[in-house]
C-alpha cells in the first residue's frame, strides 16, 4: 500500500471533515459543510509554522490526517515536544498498516526538528486505539484533563 502523507490544502477540508465524522465519537461532533468555523480552524493552522495538518493519500483518495504540533517548553532542559492530535484513519480502510505510516511520519517530523518527546491524547473509550498506540512503542504514562468551554 502506498501512502503520500503531505500539508492538508484548503480544498482537502470536505474529505477532512468526513474523516473526523467517520467514527463513533466523531459523528456526534463533526460533520457537515465547510464553515467559518472549519476554515478558520485551518486558516490558524495553515499560517503556523507549529503546526502541520497532513493527510494521508492513498489512490488519489484522502484516506487518513492528523494534526503534529510543535511545543516549546522548559521542562526537560528545555526540550521541544510534538504533540499529534485528531488523527483518524478511514473506518473503510483501517487494518492495512496507514495509522502506523501516519504515525511513523510524524515521529520522524519530531525527530527532524530536534523533539525530545512525541505524546498524544486519546478518548478512553477508544480501546482499539489504545492498543495500536501502545504497539507503536507509545506508554500510557500521564492522567489528561480537559474542560469544555462554553462559546457564547
Amino acid at each position: 500500500m502506498t501512502l503520500t502523507i503531505r500539508p492538508a490544502t484548503r480544498t482537502d477540508l470536505p474529505a477532512l471533515i468526513a474523516l473526523y465524522a467517520d467514527d463513533g465519537l466523531g459523528k456526534n461532533r463533526d460533520g457537515g459543510a465547510v464553515d467559518d468555523a472549519y476554515l478558520s480552524a485551518f486558516a490558524a493552522t495553515d499560517s503556523d509554522p507549529n503546526h502541520i495538518l497532513a493527510v494521508g493519500e492513498a489512490g488519489g483518495e484522502i484516506v487518513a490526517t492528523l494534526l503534529l504540533s510543535f511545543l516549546p517548553g522548559l521542562s526537560r532542559h528545555g526540550a521541544w515536544r510534538a504533540q499529534i492530535e485528531a488523527m483518524r484513519v478511514s473506518s473503510a480502510r483501517r487494518g492495512q498498516g496507514l495509522g502506523r505510516m501516519m504515525l511513523d511520519w510524524a515521529v520522524a517530523e519530531a525527530q527532524s526538528r530536534n523533539c525530545r518527546l512525541v505524546q498524544l491524547t486519546s478518548d478512553r473509550q477508544r480501546d482499539d486505539a489504545h492498543r495500536f498506540y501502545e504497539r507503536a512503542g507509545f506508554t500510557p504514562s500521564h492522567l489528561g484533563f480537559k474542560k469544555t468551554l462554553e462559546t457564547e
